[in-house]
């Protein structure tokens, strides 16, 4: 469940997040918030492994959040997922690693019907 960790509704974007959105369609039955949070999810930190210095890294530092969902006006089913990235996620001055987070890592993942 991505949506109590990566859906943060309260969260204001700062001038130093990188800002996205994404047109997202979710499977059936599941609610936009959580789509929007699969995608901050997949895209930063929730595809991280687990390992004994996950206690050295700061989740709240580096996860993607999404902070606004809207429906899609006419269309069924679609949501714009707003999503902030702190730009400590990436490596510094590389927008090809930037792009390969973002963009990459949500296609295929089973939470979307469609991006």
């Amino acid at each position: 469940d991505y949506k109590l960790t990566y859906y943060t509704p309260e969260y204001e974007t700062k001038d130093t997040d990188i800002l996205a959105a994404f047109r997202v369609t979710p499977q059936p039955g599941v609610p936009p918030e959580e789509a929007g949070a699969a995608v901050a999810a997949e895209s930063s930190t929730g595809t991280w492994t687990t390992v004994w210095t996950d206690g050295l890294t700061s989740l709240v530092r580096y996860k993607g959040r999404c902070y606004h969902i809207e429906t899609v006006a006419g269309k069924k089913n679609q949501n714009i997922a707003y999503v902030a990235y702190p730009l400590n996620l990436f490596e510094k001055s590389s927008v090809t690693i930037m792009f390969t987070s973002i963009v990459s890592n949500v296609f295929g993942f089973t939470t979307l019907r469609a991006l």
